[in-house]
């Protein structure tokens, strides 16, 4: 199931074609861009935005639903992994 939600919205290129708007399957593509950080790694809001946005313009939008939907924290501006599928 998830590979095929993040066949739709992904592109050749690995961007998003469009951000889901449906609950379920945008927690398949959050899940999917919670990858690009590592475990245990802060990083300041500017390099959260440049990682975001190698997958689409909104950076914003993803960054804001990444923490609403605890795959990432934020306190002071710093960010962190917190959540998604992590390797074992």
């Amino acid at each position: 199931m998830d590979e095929r939600v993040l066949a739709n919205f992904l592109g050749h290129d690995g961007r998003l074609k469009t951000i889901p708007s449906k609950l379920s399957k945008l927690l398949v593509v959050l899940d999917h861009l919670a990858q690009e950080f590592e475990p245990g790694q802060t990083y300041p809001e500017a390099q959260v935005d440049e990682i975001l946005r190698r997958f689409h313009p909104d950076h914003a939008a993803l960054r804001r639903y990444l923490v609403e939907n605890s795959f990432l924290t934020r306190e002071n501006n710093v960010y962190w992994r917190s959540g998604g599928t992590f390797e074992v």
